[in-house]
């Protein structure tokens, strides 16, 4: 089954990334990773950082002429930035008062600093922000883009996009039609299909950015052509629903995760709410709606998936809240660090590729994902299984 790990500081000299289970045979497109990774740069409401690093993944195990070997697949990217912290972050040499002035001891309210500081014992708060930072999630575009590749070989799509920022926004967009999402969000710099909005919402970040303030919103992810019955009822930890839950709020900033419907639904009567099932020669089982985001019982059901995720406002304000110093105890403001107005952009770069790693983890659990020869026979007589049910 595929799985991975990351590890790396936001100032460090690199993130480094580790992927176990790509199947052998799959050829990567480079320049694909590379531009998930430069898309996770922009956005509209960015800050000053992303002029600094230009993300290129370098691959440096598991893939030879670009093809997977089946071993694990090792991936590094550098932190250009990391120039002007080499003291500060460097891992290896000793603690001296020159290599310790960007200390942070004034935790930020809605960051980690402070409870991961009570939990690791750190006194200098830095030791938790390093991690803690969304920097992190560069290295997760870059596997989720791997996965992305991978799933499209198995004739499955999926895109991540923005429905709303702070309270502008919430469309309800055709849930069948990921092309069709796809090129609609090309069109803007907030990834969002509905063009009408975009001032509106480039004039909300602009006014936050002016009042020091941050704003947070609403991500969609829409995967389609995902076979019935990934996952299973038998037991809580099977269900495929609960693992892309996970996997969402495992993300920085996160705090609201639905399927489908989601908290609409505790609203609607069922007859609104379930997904009518039809029989024909053609489509053979189908469902005359969605609501429930392409999930009954924990198992896909061959609908198109829907997940949506909520994320709040950054906690890194430019005029900072109250917090007290860690040593001292005294009142103080909260450290600033540099910061976003807001990342929903590419926050719902970062979902869709969380998306996109936890179904290829699935289908490489229940198929034979050695070579990618093997997965895709599997998946195409299971299809077909499905289909004369």
């Amino acid at each position: 089954m595929l799985n991975y790990v990351t590890a790396g500081e936001s100032h460090g000299p690199q993130l480094t990334g580790i992927i176990t289970g790509v199947p052998a045979g799959l050829k990567l497109d480079l320049a694909e990773i590379n531009a998930a990774l430069a898309a996770r740069q922009g956005g509209y409401g960015r800050g000053n950082r992303q002029k600094i690093e230009h993300d290129q993944v370098q691959i440096v195990g598991g893939v030879r002429h670009l093809i997977t070997l089946g071993s694990p697949v090792a991936l590094v990217i550098q932190n250009r930035d990391h120039a002007h912290w080499s003291q500060i972050m460097d891992p290896t040499a000793p603690e001296t008062s020159q290599n310790t002035l960007r200390k942070v001891e004034r935790p930020r309210p809605g960051h980690a600093d402070l409870v991961g500081g009570m939990k690791y014992r750190h006194r200098d708060l830095r030791n938790v922000l390093e991690r803690s930072s969304a920097r992190e999630t560069a290295m997760r575009v870059a596997i989720g883009n791997i996965c992305k590749q991978l799933l499209r070989q198995l004739d499955i799509d999926l895109v991540g996009f923005v429905t709303q920022v702070g309270s502008i926004g919430g469309e309800q967009v055709p849930t069948h039609d990921v092309a069709r999402v796809t090129a609609a969000i090309q069109q803007n710099d907030l990834r969002m299909v509905d063009q009408e909005e975009v001032t509106a919402v480039h004039d909300l970040i602009d006014q936050t950015k002016r009042d020091g303030d941050t704003v947070g919103g609403i991500i969609r992810v829409i995967a389609e052509n995902v076979p019935a019955g990934l996952g299973s009822y038998v037991n809580w930890d099977t269900k495929l629903d609960a693992k892309l839950a996970a996997a969402v709020m495992g993300v920085n900033a996160m705090k609201g995760v639905s399927i489908g419907d989601g908290f609409t639904a505790a609203q609607s009567f069922g007859s609104q709410v379930m997904d009518q099932i039809n029989w024909d020669e053609t489509e053979h089982w189908s469902r005359a709606s969605d609501h429930l985001g392409g999930f009954e019982g924990g198992m896909t059901n061959g609908m198109p998936i829907i997940v949506n995720a909520a994320m709040k406002p950054i906690p890194t304000l430019y005029k900072p809240l109250q917090t007290a110093d860690v040593n001292t105890k005294e009142a103080k403001k909260a450290n600033v660090e540099r910061s976003d107005t807001t990342a929903i952009v590419p926050a719902s770069l970062v979902i869709e590729s969380v998306v996109a790693i936890e179904l290829a983890k699935v289908l490489t659990e229940t198929f034979d994902g050695s070579t990618l020869g093997r997965l895709q026979e599997q998946v195409a007589a299971y299809r077909q299984e499905l289909a004369d049910y």
